[in-house]
């Protein structure tokens, strides 16, 4: 589960931060309040916590989810933090510009990202 964990927000990371280069370097205390079963459908959510300079701090919530009823309940949560980083490994500064289209996002449409079909019909 955790390698599951890591590997979603890690993505999340670098479609935020228009890169492949991101390394994990921090993930936070992680409590399984529910069980995971075999055949359970895992829904995994994120939203940004913090930018720093060279970072970027992920709050992520697991949950399971009953297709019968609808119904979902949080497994665990967590922040994770990741560093953007260049061929030889050194931390690489992100740029304004992908904080700035994040948190114009937020604002204008309550999250960071959009899909495909969603960035047409609000252009």
């Amino acid at each position: 589960m955790l390698s599951l964990i890591d590997e979603s927000a890690v993505v999340y990371a670098m479609q935020l931060c228009d890169t492949p280069r991101m390394v994990t370097v921090m993930i936070d205390q992680l409590v399984f309040k529910k069980p995971i079963k075999v055949g359970n459908l895992i829904k995994i959510y994120g939203r940004v916590e913090n930018f720093g300079n060279t970072s970027i701090t992920l709050y992520i919530e697991v949950r399971k989810h009953n297709v019968y009823t609808g119904n979902q309940e949080t497994v665990t949560h967590t922040q994770i933090k990741f560093v953007r980083i260049d061929e030889e490994g050194n931390p690489l500064s992100i740029s304004e510009r992908v904080k700035t289209r994040y948190f114009e996002r937020l604002g204008k449409y309550g999250k960071g990202l959009l899909s495909k079909d969603e960035r047409k019909s609000k252009e």
